[in-house]
């Protein structure tokens, strides 16, 4: 299984706030599948709030002696966010909510990102939408996207639809990057509208936010992910350099290819045209990307596009693959019918090349000599 790097990414940066410690330290984890990060992470989770110490439910089950407000005093006084976060994972939670109803928006907002994440559905369904918004507010001012991200998923639209305006752009991707429910993305992107959504795709080049915009066009779907295609290939070329740059040195070609696949002509040619795909360095890191994620389907496309030094690269880079990555590239190109743009490439390549090419298998067996 080939590891999709963004969203194994997201999961150790969020796997690294369960347990305290810096995603760095957890940086091993970034070559496993993405399912069994997710899996571990909820071990983590499991792990860190189902053995809680018979106190915390000595002090849940004192808090239902007293009003919601005298309750919301102790944890203020006494127990302190991390404590009461921990208390509140304890309790019903309609009994959380009473309380937290009671507490300072950002008492609340620090102990949350304590909260265990299992809780969190049940809780802020019971939460006044007023209270959500500022709470939201205050995580974004806060700069804490992971718990935002925990959050945002379970969210009611009409509650989203007060909190983006109040949000940055930066947040809006930052959070997206990290959103615990996926699924929920391409809502947020319908209620952000066109110019809104336009602005926070512009604004990851300024904020050196490139990867978490192509995080959030792999989570939406259809026509949403078009769209956003089309909003960064419709930036500057200084822009669009910013974003070759970035893809090159994160290795996230996997990431940008599919939604260069996703380009009408006159956008794909714009691509097509910078002056990072003139660099041999770049074209060779980007056909070797494409054979271990099997993407040529979505690279040829904008290789017939290139400048004819550019195709002239990667017809060199392609005819000096290993026996097996040559052979795999023309059982891909026969399954998807992609003769009509790989046969030019060929014909481009050194003369081994084309010699290796025409002495596949997969090319005998499609009849394509």
């Amino acid at each position: 299984m080939t590891a999709d790097t963004l969203k194994n990414r997201a999961e150790v940066l969020k796997t690294a706030r369960a347990l305290g410690v810096e995603p760095e330290r957890l940086g091993f984890l970034g070559a496993l599948p993405v399912e069994e990060l997710r899996a571990f992470r909820a071990q983590c989770v499991a792990a860190l709030f189902d053995r809680a110490p018979d106190m915390l439910d000595r002090i849940a089950a004192a808090t239902k002696l007293v009003p919601a407000g005298v309750a919301a005093a102790i944890s203020q006084k006494a127990l302190g966010p991390r404590l009461a976060a921990a208390v509140a994972g304890r309790l019903d939670p309609q009994r959380a909510a009473d309380i937290i109803e009671k507490l300072p928006v950002a008492f609340t907002a620090e102990a949350c990102a304590h909260l265990d994440p299992r809780r969190i559905p049940g809780i802020v369904d019971r939460l006044d939408e007023d209270l959500l918004v500022r709470i939201a507010v205050e995580l974004a001012a806060r700069g804490d996207h992971v718990t935002m991200g925990r959050f945002v998923g379970h969210l009611r639209d009409s509650a989203l639809g007060r909190i983006l305006p109040q949000v940055d752009d930066a947040a809006v991707l930052r959070t997206g990057f990290l959103i615990d429910r996926p699924e929920r993305l391409g809502r947020v992107v319908e209620l952000m509208g066109d110019e809104r959504l336009a602005r926070v795709i512009g604004s990851a080049a300024g904020d050196g936010l490139w990867a978490e915009a192509l995080a959030v066009a792999g989570m939406v779907t259809g026509a949403q992910r078009g769209r956003i295609a089309e909003l960064a290939a419709d930036q500057s070329e200084e822009r669009l350099e910013s974003l070759v740059g970035a893809v090159a040195e994160q290795g996230l070609w996997e990431s940008l290819l599919p939604l260069v696949a996703l380009l009408d002509d006159d956008r794909r040619r714009a691509v097509a045209a910078l002056p990072s795909l003139r660099d041999a360095e770049v074209l060779a890191a980007v056909v070797r990307a494409v054979v271990a994620t099997g993407l040529w389907g979505e690279f040829l496309p904008l290789v017939d596009v290139l400048p004819q030094e550019s195709r002239v690269v990667v017809a060199g880079a392609a005819g000096s693959l290993p026996e097996a990555d040559l052979d795999a590239l023309a059982r891909e190109v026969d399954k998807q019918d992609l003769w009509e743009l790989v046969l030019p490439l060929v014909e481009l390549m050194p003369e081994e090349g084309k010699e290796r090419v025409f002495s596949l298998p997969a090319f005998h067996d499609a009849g394509g000599a």
